[in-house]
């Protein structure tokens, strides 16, 4: 099983969530990765903010590297988590064919009782924005990690 984390520029949340569920799966049979819509910030480690919440949790994301999502993703892939509503179109719009689309996923519809479908792009925030994702993905890295431990 291989799944990949998307959001935007994937220095904030993507990151964390890659981090998040690889602390929580250690099967070498599974793998997780992430990687942005956009190539912004490709090739530069995560944004402080989320190693420092990585950290503060006990989790070390800093050599992690950002990198842009390439259409080959969605054959390398079993399982493509996008961040948000946004995210989710772009992954839709770039698909190419109906088996690509089934493979992508609004991370939060896994947390069945969760009404709220975006985790929120912390990057213009401060550092309770941060905290604020971390709990947000470890609540749906729990459930994810579940279902293949």
């Amino acid at each position: 099983m291989k799944i990949l984390m998307v959001c935007l520029g994937n220095i904030c949340r993507s990151p964390l969530a890659e981090g998040i569920l690889a602390s929580k799966i250690v099967s070498k049979n599974i793998i997780i990765d992430s990687a942005g819509i956009s190539g912004y910030h490709a090739g530069e480690h995560p944004d402080k903010r989320s190693i420092k919440i990585a950290e503060k949790k006990g989790l070390d994301i800093s050599k992690q590297r950002s990198r842009k999502f390439i259409l080959d993703d969605f054959e390398k892939f079993d399982l493509i988590y996008a961040m948000d509503e946004n995210n989710f179109q772009d992954l839709i719009t770039l698909a190419r064919n109906e088996n690509e689309i089934k493979k992508v996923k609004l991370i939060l519809k896994e947390v069945s009782n969760n009404k709220i479908l975006n985790v929120p792009d912390p990057y213009y925030g401060g550092d309770q924005g941060f905290e604020k994702v971390f709990e947000m993905l470890n609540e749906v890295c729990e459930v994810i990690a579940s279902k293949y431990v």
